[in-house]
């Protein structure tokens, strides 16, 4: 690997809303170094644009951050501070809830994250991924959440093995060849195709990856910074190293998750922070670009943001679900100890079933599941969708419309270019 001995620190992004990074907190920035490019031979294009692909390119290089010194402003701090208060609020005032909230949540977490990265879906579609019915997106969205199921997991040891593992539970399906592995090849961002020229922004050349990503996980242990702010900070500096071929934001924002729960802010319920990343990408991604600039109060200041806008939403969500549920008590005529109570239940977390599905989280003999449904049926809660009788599903549309109003609610403003 070229090195160049006098790297060129990053002199572009000085600014973030409309602030001097001079006047913010100070921070190691990325530099660069230079790497030979060699276009791939079989690759049909023009001479013209092969000559544009060949020749060197400049890849970041990460500072160490393991010891660094967080320094942050004291507005910055506070309005952490508060949104920790309000994330552990949250967290106790959901959990005392009904359980089928949190597996919501996480679903619908896991769903803004994969938005951030243009991978959408209904709630109707994710649900039915689950069953196994689901087209590539949903997919996706449904291997996005086993990805953060795992993080939470795996909280008490964060490593290089949990964030693998990670990364396994995410592409596992869909891409077993890069699944829990580091990259072997140069990565980037926007740009071109075929060649890291142009691009806005070059990752760490790979061979760099095994040595930045343990010095983030000495990072991830240290126990001197505020929990909100360390994740912050943590989820920033790991999408700077890009440690993978693809899934590298939908892994670092289930890292936040297993940095919060690892520092006791969630115990019960999963915060959909990223619903809150998505009312405003633009910033976000510019708070990236001044965490990488040498400024680690932008990223903490934008978490500390979409950690009040997800928790209101969440709030909004966890209302109505709770209104709905009331609303189907008063539609069902039962026994208390009827098996319909508890499918009542089963279905706020998963809006899609099969008879297979609820036979299995209910432990209800096969042949007494259709009698358990007919009562939701009648009463217009449960609606059935298929016409195969060997795989009927039943769909809950009042939970789906909720969950796709949540997903509204979060808005988008794509990043401008």
């Amino acid at each position: 690997m070229t090195t160049d001995p006098t790297r060129i620190i990053c002199a572009q992004n000085r600014y973030y809303r409309g602030v001097a990074l001079s006047e913010r907190s100070r921070w190691p920035p990325i530099t660069f170094e230079p790497h030979d490019w060699h276009p791939a031979e079989a690759v049909p294009m023009s001479r013209t644009a092969r000559a544009r692909t060949r020749g060197p390119y400049r890849a970041a290089v990460t500072a160490p951050i393991a010891e660094a010194t967080v320094e942050l402003p004291a507005a910055v701090l506070a309005a952490a501070d508060d949104a920790s208060v309000e994330i552990a609020r949250y967290d106790t005032e959901v959990g005392a809830g009904l359980a089928p909230f949190a597996a919501l949540l996480l679903r619908s977490e896991s769903a803004a994250s994969s938005k951030i990265e243009n991978l959408t879906a209904s709630a109707r579609a994710i649900a039915e991924a689950e069953l196994g019915h689901g087209a590539r997106n949903a997919n996706l969205v449904v291997a996005n959440e086993r990805a953060m199921t795992a993080a939470i997991a795996l909280a008490d040891r964060i490593d290089a093995p949990a964030i693998l593992a990670m990364h396994t539970a995410l592409l596992g399906a869909a891409a077993p060849q890069i699944a829990g592995r580091w990259r072997t090849e140069q990565v980037w961002i926007g740009g071109g195709d075929h060649s890291p020229h142009g691009a806005s922004f070059v990752p760490p050349h790979h061979s760099r990856v095994p040595d930045a990503i343990d010095d983030l996980i000495r990072f991830c242990r240290r126990t001197d910074i505020p929990a909100l702010a360390h994740a912050a900070l943590v989820h920033a500096q790991f999408e700077t190293i890009h440690p993978f071929p693809d899934g590298n934001g939908r892994v670092g924002r289930a890292l936040v998750h297993a940095q919060l729960r690892h520092a006791g802010l969630t115990r019960q319920v999963t915060v959909p922070v990223s619903a809150g990343l998505l009312t405003d990408t633009g910033t976000y991604f510019a708070a990236l670009d001044a965490y990488r600039a040498g400024d680690p109060a932008a990223i903490v200041e934008r978490f500390a943001d979409a950690a009040f806008a997800a928790l209101d939403n969440g709030r909004r969500l966890v209302a109505d679900l709770d209104r709905i549920r009331t609303a189907w008590t008063e539609r069902i005529t039962a026994r208390r100890d009827a098996a319909v109570w508890r499918i009542l239940d089963l279905i706020i977390g998963h809006p899609v079933v099969n008879a297979a599905l609820v036979g299995r989280e209910l432990a209800i003999a096969p042949t007494n599941v259709y009698r358990s449904l007919r009562p939701l049926v009648d009463a217009g809660i449960l609606v059935e969708f298929t016409d195969n009788k060997r795989d009927r599903r039943w769909r809950a549309p009042d939970v789906l419309d909720a969950l796709d109003t949540f997903a509204t609610r979060t808005g988008r403003r794509h990043r401008s270019t």
